[in-house]
């Protein structure tokens, strides 16, 4: 199935994904100038009022650089949001969202008939983040539009299935909008998750070390100089589990090989949570593609050379 008419404008198969406390308007203008879906989480704007001022400059930006270049407009952006009940923050979220239409709303840790519904009623689509086949159909069941398939690999919180088992499993019932999420960071791997039967590749950690991320220097340099050998799985840190870059796990005082498990009943994701990725920072297996810091417009231009030389290789075999 075709993705809808929203996505027309997208030069790249890609959605950046939400980074918690890292994505900002600077990020999601500099991706979906470069072709791609930007993203945040409405969470990251603190206080919560400061969500108003980063939806009006997203907005305006977007608007402005549209009229200025009609030949290539900006890919639509995305705002994620937290729906488990721990997020007491999500009605006056949702209101802003509705407030300034925002088109795509990601939603996570829960899929609710409500929140769609709202999403609809200005227009929008609901893409739902999923680990298994299971919690997919009930996303789809309670109104969700598409969905992103987070395997095994993925940064933040990640689920242990395979790409190739997960996107399998949904493509049997579901030809809506999907996206794959794990060890995403080049173009071949764009590609790729399009051979498996995603629509779109959903990629996170490499954004990390891109200028306009709000992240430390010290992390983006952790990015770039780690690999898939140093990332950590655990739920120790919000409830929920999740992968972790060693090198932070080891920098606050803890032994990643000896990590204790996590009470999930206890997952807070607007307060405590915070810290938590402030401090231990995420990341997914796929970062051994990032050697530098780079502008996100120039990581999507490479993304893109990588992705086309790629197709151009299977086209003459």
């Amino acid at each position: 199935m075709a993705l809808p008419p929203l996505f027309n404008t997208l030069r790249l198969p890609v959605i950046g994904s939400p980074l918690f406390i890292i994505s900002n308007p600077k990020l999601v203008i500099a991706q979906c100038k470069a072709g791609i879906v930007g993203s945040m989480p409405a969470l990251n704007a603190r206080p919560a009022e400061l969500l108003d001022e980063w939806l009006a400059e997203i907005t305006e930006t977007l608007a402005a650089h549209d009229r200025a270049h009609p030949e290539s407009p900006a890919a639509p952006f995305a705002i994620n949001q937290i729906v488990h009940k721990s997020n007491d923050r999500l009605e006056h979220d949702m209101a802003l969202c509705a407030k300034y239409k925002v088109p795509i709303v990601i939603t996570s840790l829960g899929a609710r008939e409500d929140v769609n519904a709202a999403v609809h009623g200005w227009g929008g689509i609901v893409l739902h983040d999923i680990i298994n086949n299971k919690f997919a159909r009930k996303a789809i069941e309670k109104g969700a539009d598409g969905l992103i398939a987070v395997a095994a690999g993925a940064g933040g919180h990640a689920g242990v299935k395979s790409p190739f088992a997960l996107i399998q499993e949904i493509r049997e019932w579901f030809d809506g909008p999907l996206a794959l999420s794990g060890s995403m960071a080049s173009g071949d791997a764009i590609l790729a998750a399009q051979a498996m039967g995603a629509d779109l590749a959903y990629i996170g950690s490499a954004f990390i070390a891109t200028e306009e991320a709000r992240a430390a220097d010290e992390y983006k340099q952790m990015i770039v100089e780690s690999n898939s050998d140093d990332i950590v799985y655990s739920n120790l840190f919000t409830g929920v589990h999740g992968n972790y870059l060693k090198g932070s796990i080891v920098k606050a005082g803890l032994d990643p090989e000896n990590l204790p498990e996590s009470d999930p009943t206890k997952m807070n994701f607007g307060g405590n949570g915070a810290k938590a990725w402030k401090d231990v920072w995420g990341s997914g297996q796929g970062i051994g593609a990032i050697r530098e810091v780079l502008p996100a417009g120039e990581l999507v231009a490479r993304f893109g050379r990588e992705y086309h030389a790629a197709r151009q290789r299977l086209a003459l075999t």
